[in-house]
């Protein structure tokens, strides 16, 4: 495995910054029970992964726990440490079909999924945050129950394909990719406070004053070139807050 700084290796940072989301994701109340899965690609072709095991609640999550899954060996998903069938199916075939699907976040958060079970609903360019996902998002209309196959998985890919990293999960909630750890958890912390933002909005049932698609698009691109390292900055700030108050996450 790859050295980085300090002679940490790849994947070890790698485990640390994903139990950091995992913590974040149980601190920010987006979990749901012990389900729900993230996971990060190891290898350059997504063959080879780290996925959370079946039953570990998020807020007690370790980088030591993240399971080590190869697409090509059938060790990864089967016996005493095999994953969560419906996380195999889908996280495996996005990671191998999706070149941007580094890393792949998949919550039934609150608000957001209230929105992924509105019929025919797309996500209104209502605010500043909402218009970080324009033309981003992608739209499944066809829930028939869990992933329990991998064609399933494949179907998914497809609709995040041509450039989407939003994937709205109707009847059953969200899902996002990502670059980087830093960049997928950040998406899905704006993305949960744009719908919060929505729903409340809707709520009122007064007429909505929603942004343009021109402002919109520009806004858009305006987020994806900030002259910071915004998403990389913040779980910085995410980590060391976590090594003050529940360092057990990076062990």
């Amino acid at each position: 495995m790859t050295k980085i700084d300090n002679g940490v290796t790849l994947e070890s940072r790698l485990r640390i910054e994903l139990a950091a989301a995992f913590r974040w994701a149980a601190r920010l109340g987006l979990h749901e029970s012990i389900a729900n899965h993230f996971s990060v690609a190891l290898s350059g072709d997504g063959r080879q992964f780290l996925l959370n095991p079946v039953g570990r609640h998020f807020s007690r999550l370790r980088a030591s726990e993240l399971l080590r899954l190869d697409i090509d060996q059938p060790a990864s998903y089967s016996g005493p440490q095999a994953p969560d069938p419906t996380a195999w199916h889908l996280h495996a075939e996005l990671h191998q079909r999706l070149p941007q699907a580094r890393c792949i976040l998949h919550t039934h958060m609150r608000y957001a999924t209230a929105l992924a079970c509105l019929q025919d609903f797309e996500f209104l360019m209502l605010d500043q945050n909402a218009c970080r996902f324009h033309q981003r998002i992608a739209y499944d209309r066809d829930y028939a129950g869990m992933a329990l196959a991998a064609a399933e998985g494949a179907r998914v890919a497809a609709l995040l394909e041509r450039g989407k990293s939003v994937l709205f999960m109707g009847n059953h909630g969200v899902m996002v990719v990502g670059a980087t750890v830093a960049q997928a958890f950040d998406e899905l912390y704006y993305l949960e406070k744009a719908a919060e933002l929505q729903v409340l909005a809707l709520s009122t049932g007064r007429p909505l004053s929603l942004i343009s698609d021109e402002v919109a698009a520009i806004t858009c691109a305006q987020w994806q070139a900030y002259p910071t390292r915004f998403s990389e900055l913040h779980l910085k700030e995410l980590m060391a807050i976590l090594d003050v108050e529940a360092p057990s996450y990076k062990t």
